[in-house]
């Protein structure tokens, strides 16, 4: 039957095997009472690839029990994590050094969380087909939230395999004009035979917000009684917000393949007795072609004349409406050669060379107003309307192109030390001169029984900002900005103690011309440096059936006016995990969010933005957002019982965790989840 056939890097920190050991890469018979021959299955794998050479990286499939309640709270997503508020909703991760870099469509980054992106496509080598459906669900008819998911795997042969996941996420919000939903769907298939290897997915999504830009009073959440006469409830929609009639909708898809013919030699690998002669290709060099195609639309709609003026300081094109519309495509082309690690003893490293050309394109668009829009006359609207900077010019499109050289130096086979480094070198259009180096490396050695692992990773990028940040235009917005490149430089390590189920991690990082949203949602670069230090541990303490995990974050920030950050960041999770019946695995416990004070980032619905604020900053942070659960594992079912903020209004109402949007209520929610074996 099928057996493993891709080589995976160590410097993943996921885990081969399922839960539970499901699955295979290879059987073994035995015989029961009744002499019956029955087969036992072994876990399978799953990978990610990195760009843009397409090589595997290892990866999980998704049947562990331990903290599966958590992917159903928004404000969960990381250990600090600033949110508009609702399920499948804008949000930035307040770790730093876990922010994924920002894409060249702005606008995807607000919702990157959510989205299909490269680093997250995963491939599956399974031995018998493989069907993960889960259902999560929660709230009342005013608040309910749905998301329902499925991904499908399988394997045609030992070389062929083919997979497909569906995601639909929906909800009405816990506040006025919250509703979102989003729809996401893909194909991934593969080859891997002997000379030549192919992989290619293909993904879509259809995302929609609304939005409701805050609410308009905090003290609705922080002290109801200030506004209500002496009234101290009041429901989650009775709460007025700043905008009624306001939508987001992002639109996007992706296709990529990578292709792969491998030469080299044949190795004998017949074993004493053996009747049929056994021989492996031992690939030397391998030449590469990958192809990347994306796709996005973005549109920003508001139906509310009322609020275009009181929400927004500048209108350019409508006053009355606002229907912006960003297009934007491109595609990509590498062609690489490598040569493969070990393939003789004296091949102690791989190296490889490419060379990228990409292709993109922008279109913008804007609603211009006109003399029968609401009830606004040709005069009044020509008054009402900001006008444009001077020397300001329309441009509708703009296509570039653009070139990159790059290699990779690895030794990912070692015994002892691992390591790997890239470098990619910008030679045409604006990318000239651009500069992204990476590397890591990674040493384990023995001390009694366990595997201390001790790695270093850095990397340095002279990097030109992304297009929509230099020129932009839309009804409320408009800039046409010269930045020069942004130089960032990493450097970091990781302490891995196995027997004291200890992780450490720290690193610091300098960051010179930085690219932020100002205090009126304008992007603007900060000439000076700004340095972000960090520091991590992870601890995980048990005794018997009591568990108490927690990661604690320390960040220092040199400029909170530019990348404003919480200080100390905190997740909590206590719990009991036994198994009752032999059968039936479980958890009980409660886990909890903490981070300090600190100056929180705004929110532009229009532009889907993350901004500093100006004077009089509002703070937030200093709350607890506590959940209290109940997971278990029979067989192949996984579910969930789940009460969410159950903490609220316990110690203080402050729950915001960006100025003006609070995070959800209390709520019960439930999830499901079963592996089917087909």
């Amino acid at each position: 039957m099928l057996a493993a056939a891709v080589a995976l890097p160590a410097f993943s920190q996921s885990q081969m095997s399922r839960n539970g050991g499901e699955r295979g890469n290879g059987s073994s018979h035995s015989t029961s009472d009744n002499h019956k021959e029955t087969t036992v299955y072994k876990p399978g794998s799953a990978w990610t690839l990195s760009n843009p050479l397409g090589t595997h990286e290892e990866s999980t499939i998704d049947t562990l029990l331990y903290n599966y309640q958590r992917q159903f709270v928004p404000a969960m997503n990381s250990d600090a994590w600033a949110t508009t508020g609702s399920f499948a909703a804008e949000g930035i991760n307040m770790i730093y050094f876990d922010r994924p870099q920002p894409s060249a469509f702005l606008f995807e980054d607000a919702l990157q969380y959510w989205l299909p992106t490269f680093a997250k496509e995963k491939f599956y080598n399974v031995y018998i087909p493989m069907t993960l459906l889960s259902y999560n669900f929660g709230g009342n008819r005013d608040n309910h939230t749905d998301r329902l998911k499925g991904i499908f795997a399988g394997n045609v042969n030992k070389k062929i395999g083919i997979g497909a996941n569906i995601d639909y996420l929906y909800t009405k919000g816990a506040y006025n004009s919250q509703a979102a939903k989003n729809l996401i769907y893909g194909f991934q298939g593969y080859y891997n035979g002997d000379h030549y290897e192919m992989q290619a997915f293909l993904n879509h999504y259809n995302s929609q917000n609304q939005e409701n830009g805050g609410i308009t009073d905090d003290l609705y959440i922080e002290d109801p009684a200030v506004l209500q006469g002496g009234v101290d409830k009041i429901e989650p929609k009775s709460i007025p917000t700043r905008l009624n009639g306001a939508q987001n909708r992002l639109v996007g898809a992706e296709f990529y393949m990578s292709h792969a013919y491998k030469i080299g030699f044949w190795r004998d690998d017949t074993q004493e007795g053996d009747t049929v002669e056994r021989r492996t290709l031992v690939p030397v060099t391998k030449f590469i072609y990958a192809f990347d195609y994306k796709y996005n639309h973005h549109t920003f709609k508001n139906t509310r004349a009322d609020e275009e003026t009181a929400f927004w300081q500048n209108t350019y094109f409508n006053p009355s409406a606002t229907l912006d519309n960003t297009h934007y495509w491109s595609f990509s082309n590498t062609v690489g050669i490598s040569m493969i690690e070990g393939f003789q003893k004296w091949a102690q490293f791989g190296l490889s060379a490419y060379a990228t050309y990409e292709f993109d394109h922008f279109r913008q668009g804007v609603l211009a107003g006109s003399s029968d829009a609401g009830n606004v006359t040709e005069g009044e609207e020509t008054a009402a309307l900001t006008p444009l900077p001077e020397g300001f010019e329309m441009l509708s499109d703009k296509k570039r192109n653009r070139l990159w050289i790059g290699g990779r130096l690895e030794r990912m086979k070692g015994t002892h030390i691992r390591y790997f480094a890239n470098a990619k070198f910008g030679l045409m259009g604006d990318a000239a001169g651009d500069l992204d180096v990476d590397g890591a490396i990674e040493t384990r050695f023995k001390l009694g029984k366990d595997t201390v692992k001790i790695s270093a990773d850095g990397f340095f990028r002279n990097q030109t900002p992304s297009y929509l940040l230099r020129y932009y235009f839309s009804n409320h917005f408009v800039w046409n900005n010269d930045f020069g490149k942004i130089r960032s430089f990493r450097v970091g390590g990781k302490l891995h103690i196995p027997w004291t189920r200890t992780d450490l991690r720290a690193g610091v990082e300098n960051v010179q011309n930085c690219v932020y949203f100002d205090q009126n949602s304008m992007p603007q670069q900060y000439g000076g440096s700004v340095q972000i230090f960090s520091a991590a541990i992870d601890q995980k303490l048990k005794f018997g059936i009591w568990n108490w995990n927690n990661t604690v974050t320390y960040q220092v920030s040199s400029n909170q006016d530019v990348i404003p950050l919480p200080a100390l960041s905190i997740y909590s999770n206590m719990f009991l995990g036994f198994t009752a019946f032999r059968v039936l695995h479980m958890q009980l416990g409660v886990d909890c969010d903490y981070y300090t004070r600190y100056r929180g980032y705004a929110y532009q619905p229009a532009t889907m933005s993350f901004h500093v604020q100006g004077d009089n900053p509002v703070e937030v942070g200093n709350f607890a957002v506590a959940n209290a659960y109940v997971t278990a594992k029979l067989y192949k079912v996984r579910f969930f019982v789940l009460w969410s903020h159950v903490n609220q209004g316990l110690f203080g109402r402050n729950y915001f965790s960006m100025p003006h949007y609070p995070i959800d209520p209390r709520q019960l929610r439930f999830g499901l989840s079963i592996d089917f074996a087909n």
